[in-house]
């Protein structure tokens, strides 16, 4: 078999043994009670929602905090409270005392527009989005109808559902891989998609590599590129896929 092969096969094998593990407290921000307030799908499920919201164009672990920090600035976090505050609130805690994200204005409007859509459309509960084992192409369209919110984005809350948090869909196939520069030099540099290959043509190379769940290579890819493939002097010698991907390969010689 090609390495190319064998790199896939391994891909996909990592990333089931993912979906298949138990659930844990999933690490995002880096902080004991943010972290607990976002994987309480139970009890604060739209913290889950929000933090998806708010995660683009800054430090990742600094977006899934903004969940946490709000509820420490606003005190409290329940639904019904949350849905009660005007627009003007969510603005005075998302700039007060600290910005909370770097464009704090329009995230203090997608967090109200967030929580107003749950309350009338869900029911003031969150979990509603995914409860039922739904198909994963009616979660990806649910998060789309939150503002702000992309095809990238909408693809990561759906793929961290099934990945991390352990929800039950009745299928993966609408989970598209992360389309980010930082997972597309990953995949570019393992030799799948060709140096110069857009995002979506990384989208489409990975719905053709695996149709049943494209997503299925983030989280291995994730790691990966804020780990030891870097954009600069990646470190190959520390990566257990170097001697499958060609530029690993190369690298060594």
């Amino acid at each position: 078999m090609a390495s190319a092969d064998r790199l896939l096969d391994r891909l996909v094998e990592v990333g089931k043994r993912l979906v298949a593990e138990p659930r844990r407290l999933n690490r995002y921000s880096g902080v004991q009670a943010a972290d607990e307030l976002i994987n309480d799908l139970d009890r604060f499920p739209h913290a889950y929602v929000i933090a998806c919201v708010m995660d683009r164009q800054m430090q990742a672990e600094k977006a899934w905090l903004v969940p946490y920090e709000l509820k420490q600035r606003l005190g409290a976090f329940d639904i019904g409270f949350l849905g009660g505050l005007p627009l003007a609130a969510y603005e005075r805690a998302m700039a007060w005392p600290t910005h909370l994200h770097r464009f704090h204005q329009s995230m203090a409007c997608f967090v109200h527009d967030a929580v107003q859509r749950i309350c009338r459309q869900y029911g003031g509960d969150a979990s509603a989005i995914w409860a039922g084992r739904p198909s994963s192409a009616d979660v990806v369209a649910r998060f789309r109808e939150f503002r702000g919110v992309g095809p990238k984005i909408a693809a990561m809350a759906a793929n961290l559902l099934v990945r991390d948090m352990k929800v039950s869909l009745s299928d993966h196939q609408s989970i598209d891989i992360s389309a980010d520069p930082q997972v597309q030099r990953v995949f570019t540099r393992m030799g799948f998609v060709p140096q110069g290959a857009s995002l979506t043509d990384m989208i489409h190379c990975a719905r053709r590599l695996h149709c049943d769940y494209p997503g299925i290579f983030d989280g291995v890819l994730w790691e990966l590129c804020r780990t030891v493939c870097l954009p600069q002097e990646p470190r190959c010698t520390d990566c257990q896929w170097s001697t499958l991907c060609g530029y690993g390969r190369t690298a060594s010689q």
